[in-house]
């Protein structure tokens, strides 16, 4: 049945996708009217339907809230701007500056189930203020409304110890954010979440909600500093934490990292099984099984050995193991120790061996600028082991933008393609900062610069090469395109529908409302913002490509690409029988067009003719 929902530019409703699960799997849990039968729901979940059941779980005051909030679709967009933008037309990464639970869910569209790492650092709760404020509700002064009238950035959201929210907010913040993330993860993707010990406990448990306990992989602790003061009165804090979960553990490939070139040398030997060298039986560590084995003299030889005997003997009888005389005339018993696909992550690490993350702004002449920023070399060591070389990689809060310099330097050193996409929200600049003095009144440019900067620092490092193939892929793909996150061009998602009214009765209310709104503006509509707009809603990604169709005489037509999805767009104000004749012939086709272009004649051929592959908004 048609609604005034089809006509509205939103992102998808996940409420109404998982009712639609419902319906599909448990119709006899809906009543005539199509609404969900609440007490069905709970015979099937206890047949003598008590009301109270206790069980464990984590609650909080506004977890429901913060829950519909997720769950609840937007109707902002995203505006792409060329200004800020860089090499656009053949890089796949992505800066957007906005609000970062709307972002999420428009992203949804494009990138659900395609994002292999996610990695967040996102502001710890300390008790002061921060800027993250979800209730974007129809009534509300609206986030680009606020951010368009100050000049210092978006109005704090108060999380202090006397609000009496001192966790509830933060929690309210993640818990929101990480549901919405949760979708845009392949089944085989991981997200990495750096935390320290104030909310610790909490954000396990938040994930244990969202992810599932079953998919939590390990917690690893990282040194951030030698000594110094702490916030603690009792001990020095030298470090934090990063949480690890799969999307699905069950479809979770190993995660390795490469073995650095000075570890394999050892691996001298090679046989038709692949490479190895020989390490000795004889270990003084802990995990060893005394036993004894006969030498090829016949002498028996008593020690701790580094394998079990069972082990031992299918080595001995495949050939992996030999017997070598040491110095001291004693046998030395050796296996072929084969080189494994790569090493595990380490939970343990170590601050002195990423080096400072100071030194990597100073580096691109961005010193003091941002404060705590994480050092590059630890983000491109978890990517090692959870991305692929083509992998999606978000990081939706995106602070002085590490994780887009990592992946860029990763992909320089593998001659990989990765690609990123950063989301900060456009948080002002403290006045008396040294950012501010150096002339960047948001985050959000700091971030921007940032990647600006890695990206000249990387073209100079071709300089005076031959350039291969391999090369030119690579600085064709340096470079990002930005988009801000931004009102509706179409003034039709003001609308808001009568709750008293029937599904027939809003459509027509709405259909008055546009008339009234629309039909009378002169629709001066930047072409751009429009294709944009409609284009992500209909599930493209943000690195589509548009191809001017010349063959088109009497209107301005594109052929829009993302890679996966392809159609055809034009948003002119009035659609020439040519043009409509031409997808009348050609309906294996899609085609997107602006509602108001056609008459009902028209309207009514194109979606005859076409069906779903026509979409008129």
């Amino acid at each position: 049945m048609e609604t005034y929902k089809d006509h509205i530019i939103q992102s998808p409703d996940m409420n109404a996708e998982r009712l639609e699960t419902l319906r599909n799997l448990f119709p006899d849990w809906f009543t005539q009217e199509g609404r969900l039968d609440i007490n069905e729901v709970k015979k099937a979940v206890n047949p003598d339907s008590v009301e109270e059941t206790e069980r464990y779980e984590f609650r909080w005051f506004g977890k429901s809230n913060a829950k519909r909030n997720a769950f609840t679709p937007t109707r902002a967009t995203l505006h792409y701007d060329e200004s800020r933008s860089v090499n656009p037309e053949t890089t796949e990464n992505v800066i957007i500056e906005g609000e970062n639970l709307e972002v999420l869910k428009i992203l949804l569209g494009g990138y659900r189930n395609k994002v292999k790492v996610i990695y967040i650092d996102p502001p710890y709760n300390t008790g002061e203020d921060f800027l993250y404020n979800d209730d974007f509700s129809e009534g509300r002064k609206a986030y680009w409304e606020r951010t368009e009238q100050s000049e210092d950035g978006i109005a704090l959201d108060t999380n202090s110890d006397a609000s009496g929210r001192f966790h509830s907010n933060w929690l309210d913040m993640m818990y929101s954010r990480l549901l919405v993330a949760r979708n845009l993860l392949r089944p085989d993707g991981v997200i990495f979440i750096s935390i320290d010990e104030h909310e610790l406990h909490h954000m396990r448990k938040v994930c244990d909600e969202v992810f599932g306990e079953e998919n939590f992989l390990s917690i690893l602790s990282r040194r951030t500093k030698a000594g110094g003061g702490s916030a603690s009165k009792y001990f020095a804090i030298e470090n934090d934490f990063v949480i690890v979960y799969a999307k699905e553990v069950t479809s979770l490939p190993n995660m390795f990292i490469p073995f650095d070139q000075a570890y394999l040398k050892r691996y001298a030997y090679e046989d038709e099984k692949g490479k190895y060298f020989w390490d000795t039986m004889e270990r003084s560590c802990t995990a060893t099984i005394p036993y004894l084995i006969q030498a090829p003299d016949g002498s028996m030889l008593k020690g701790n050995w580094f394998r079990s005997e069972k082990r031992f003997l299918e080595d001995k009888a495949a050939g992996e193991i030999r017997f070598v005389h040491k110095d001291n005339g004693e046998w030395s018993v050796q296996f072929k120790q084969r080189m494994a696909e790569g090493k595990k992550l380490r939970t343990l690490l170590n601050e002195n061996e990423f080096k400072s993350s100071q030194n990597d702004m100073e580096k691109l002449g961005l010193e003091d600028v941002f404060s705590f920023p994480k050092p590059v070399f630890f983000i491109k060591h978890i990517l090692r082991a959870g991305s692929t070389n083509d992998s999606i990689v978000l990081d939706f809060f995106g602070g002085s933008g590490t994780t887009g310099q990592a992946v860029t330097e990763l992909n320089a050193e593998d001659n990989g393609y990765r690609k990123y996409i950063l989301v900060q929200v456009p948080q002002a600049t403290d006045e008396n900062s040294n950012a501010r003095r150096a002339g960047f009144k948001k985050i959000s440019d700091i971030t921007i610069a940032r990647n600006k900067a890695v990206i000249e620092k990387t073209k100079a490092s071709f300089d005076g090469k031959l350039i291969t193939p391999e090369d030119q892929q690579q600085l064709d793909q340096l470079g990002f395109k930005v988009f801000t996150l931004s009102k509706s061009t179409f003034p039709r998602t003001d609308f808001a529908p009568d709750p008293e009214k029937t599904e027939e009765e809003n459509l027509e209310l709405f259909q008055q409302y546009v008339s009234q709104k629309e039909q009378q503006l002169s629709m001066t509509f930047d072409d751009n913002e429009l294709i944009t707009e409609i284009l992500l809603s209909r599930g493209f990604m943000l690195t589509y490509k548009l191809e001017h169709q010349p063959m088109f005489t009497a209107n301005t037509v594109y052929l829009a690409t993302d890679g996966v999805k392809t159609a055809y767009i034009c948003v002119d104000n009035n659609l020439d029988d040519t043009t409509v004749d031409y997808f009348l012939q050609h309906t294996d086709t899609k085609f997107i067009c602006i509602e108001r272009a056609l008459d009902s004649t028209k309207k009514f051929n194109l979606k005859k003719k076409m069906g779903d592959k026509f979409f008129a908004f």
